[in-house]
């Protein structure tokens, strides 16, 4: 005998999103699934700071400061804290229509432009919004049955609309929007003096050593291998490392800094620049500025942040059926009824097709049936006329 037991598996809506992201810790990460280059960020930080705390800081702690590798450790400890939350938060995901949705707003779109004749182009799906007495546009997104918000764009990579879209990073593995600027900014800041300040150390360490000992006497009480020949230990190769990694890093990340303060301070996004929204020809000014530079800056970085409108980790309840085997005992027959005493002396039937799920018809004791019905005892039932006429 087989029977169906019905399971209940619960299944998080992020399993179910649409979209290119990568989701751990039950929803609550969500990232690109493109991460190669954010591990080549994650190896920089950390293989430098490694280096830097392990050879150069114990050597200038007792020279010049023991502060010195305590102000190094918390610019780390910001800059590895920025980083991993702006990689790992929502940038700002707007969820997309769902049908019923997206069906309405067809309708609106075909009530307001119209039927189009076969063969010609339809008019572009536009909205006007008034924002601080200017005009903006809102474009439908024709992947996630939308009209956008006011500055939110479709990212490519990650296949998702942000509101307040600034660009796809591919160092911090994530897209930087309204959620996750301003710890974009603080990363980039926060390791540009960082980088600033490994490199200015390692300098001072070059000169300190070379000072006090010469280039081919200094450094014996250092790891490392020698660059100079007949000088084993004067000058590291994980030294010289260092200050490589960090002059070129330090050119791209504080341009980049650079760049993003002269936007904060605009209250512009890199997306609008580049696509020159408020600087092309038709001079448009800039509705999202308040003339102000702080004011700007205090909006973009310490405005309230939003909350998520994601619904990541909301519950989608699946049935599955499963079936299960059970054998009968031996003694017993599928079909044979059993008869059972009930209390006040009444038989109860059960049989095997009750089981399967047919619906018993139950019989009516004498006392339970009508007055009119119910038979004396020694009383023989009187068939009606109707029945008599049948018969003849």
């Amino acid at each position: 005998m087989s029977v169906m037991v019905a399971r209940k598996k619960v299944v998080r809506k992020w399993e179910k999103l649409p979209g290119r992201n990568t989701f751990c810790c039950d929803g609550r990460i969500m990232m690109a699934r493109q991460k190669g280059i954010f591990y080549l960020t994650l190896f920089l930080i950390l293989g430098t700071c490694a280096l830097f705390f392990a050879f150069e800081c114990r050597y200038l702690a007792v020279q010049l400061s023991p502060a010195i590798p305590v102000f190094a450790a918390v610019l780390f400890l910001f800059a590895m804290a920025t980083l991993l939350r702006t990689s790992f938060s929502d940038p700002g995901v707007i969820p997309r229509a769902l049908p019923d949705e997206a069906a309405f707003i067809e309708m609106e779109i075909e009530a307001t432009n119209g039927t189009v004749p076969q063969g010609q182009r339809p008019p572009p799906r536009i909205k006007n919004f008034q924002i601080n007495n200017q005009i903006v546009k809102l474009k439908y997104c024709y992947t996630c049955k939308i009209f956008r918000p006011p500055r939110a764009s479709h990212c490519s990579i990650c296949d998702n609309c942000v509101e307040r879209f600034d660009h796809h990073c591919p160092w911090v593995g994530n897209c930087v929007g309204k959620r996750n600027y301003r710890y974009f900014y603080l990363f980039i800041l926060s390791l540009s003096l960082l980088t600033i300040y490994i490199f200015t150390f390692n300098i001072v360490y070059v000169a300190l050593k070379e000072e006090k000992l010469g280039w081919c006497a200094w450094g014996s009480d250092t790891a490392g291998l020698g660059l100079f020949p007949g000088c084993s230990q004067s000058l590291t190769l994980l030294t010289v490392l260092e200050v490589l990694i960090c002059f070129f890093t330090l050119w791209s990340v504080v341009g980049l800094t650079g760049f993003h303060t002269f936007l904060v301070a605009l209250n512009q996004t890199t997306n609008e620049d580049i696509k020159g929204s408020w600087t092309g020809k038709n001079r448009v000014q800039n509705p999202y500025s308040h003339g102000n530079i702080v004011k700007n800056c205090c909006e973009v970085l310490c405005g309230p942040l939003p909350p998520s409108v994601l619904d990541r980790r909301g519950i989608l309840q699946q049935e599955e059926s499963t079936t299960q085997e059970e054998s009968c005992p031996r003694g017993t027959s599928a079909q044979e009824p059993t008869v059972a005493q009930g209390p006040g002396g009444q038989a109860e039937e059960s049989s095997a097709q009750q089981k399967d799920g047919s619906v018993p018809v139950p019989s009516l004791s004498n006392a339970e049936m009508p007055e009119e019905k119910q038979l004396t005892s020694g009383e023989l039932p009187v068939p009606s006329q109707d029945a008599g006429q049948a018969e003849h």
